[in-house]
């Protein structure tokens, strides 16, 4: 049993041509259906976005825990969660996730051994494993400002 060190709420009115709003009030966004789906354009956040930011911040955080777990020394990390939707086999909904890791200062066995075990550690990977089709990638290209 997980005992939560912090939890949080956000809440959502109109589905997905409506409003999110955490609980402190600090994320309000209007969220609109993707114009790829149906929707009239794409100025507005979605679903899909809002869970892309999560899971790439989280993996971040969880990629940054095993390299300084495991005592090696990188550059600046970064991770770019690619998320799709389409239909499942069951008629409905399902997602589909790309996680791209950069890691620079390592060499690229090194950085797939990493994101394996980053996989393991991150919550929002352990809450889609088995649910969610998710790829690893790895790079470790040097990144300058």
């Amino acid at each position: 049993m997980i005992k939560a060190i912090y939890t949080t709420a956000a809440t959502a009115t109109g589905g997905r041509n409506g409003k999110v709003v955490s609980e402190d009030g600090i994320l309000d966004l209007e969220v609109r259906i993707p114009k790829e789906m149906g929707g009239a354009n794409n100025n507005y956040t979605n679903p899909e976005q809002l869970f892309a930011a999560g899971y790439a911040a989280c993996f971040d955080s969880a990629l940054n825990r095993v390299i300084q777990m495991s005592k090696i020394k990188t550059g600046t990390t970064s991770v770019t969660a690619h998320v799709g939707i389409g239909k499942n086999e069951a008629d409905g909904f399902g997602l589909v996730v790309t996680l791209e890791a950069n890691i620079p200062g390592v060499e690229q066995s090194v950085a797939d051994d990493l994101i394996a075990k980053a996989h393991e550690v991150c919550p929002y990977s352990n809450a889609t494993r088995g649910n969610v089709e998710v790829t690893l990638k790895t790079t470790t290209e040097e990144i300058s400002a």
